[in-house]
């Protein structure tokens, strides 16, 4: 299993999105992430890629969701997303993504993935989620849901 985390700075009603420049997602707005590295958790995943992507560091964030990728011929893709609320230094490009801001009601949902309309907008409304996501092609150049199942629930 694939294990990786999603940030999303929010200021007010502004979110960051990041064009994605390179790598899997190239093209694509997403939040700052990546895979974890060898022992370590998910938090420390999230803070290292907030300063690697985008030369932040998180000081207030939350665990918003938890999500699950599921494809055939791909081994299974967890991911924890984070909200982070207060961070220190001004996001900047780097050689990965460029940090673009976006009104949270306007998401620009033609320019990123498929799932993201399904899970997203909750998040950014307050709720906490776990969803699973069945693709075709996940890791390929025509990534489709097949189905989904979004559920509003508490994550400890």
């Amino acid at each position: 299993m694939i294990k990786a985390v999603l940030g999303y700075l929010v200021d007010g009603s502004k979110i960051l999105l990041g064009f994605k420049k390179r790598g899997f997602g190239e093209g694509k707005l997403n939040g700052f992430g990546g895979k974890l590295e060898a022992n370590e958790s998910f938090e420390q995943a999230m803070l290292r890629e907030a300063e690697e992507e985008l030369g932040i560091i998180p000081e207030k964030y939350f665990e918003a969701a938890e999500l699950m990728f599921y494809d055939r011929s791909s081994p299974e893709f967890f991911v924890k997303v984070f909200v982070v609320a207060r961070w220190r230094g001004i996001p900047k490009e780097s050689d990965e993504i460029k940090p673009l801001w976006f009104d949270i009601g306007e998401l620009p949902f033609n320019m990123m993935w498929e799932d993201d309309e399904h899970w997203l907008p909750l998040v950014l409304s307050g709720k906490r989620v776990k969803a699973s996501f069945w693709y075709k092609d996940l890791f390929g150049n025509n990534p489709k849901i097949l189905r989904h199942k979004v559920e509003i629930c508490n994550i400890p």
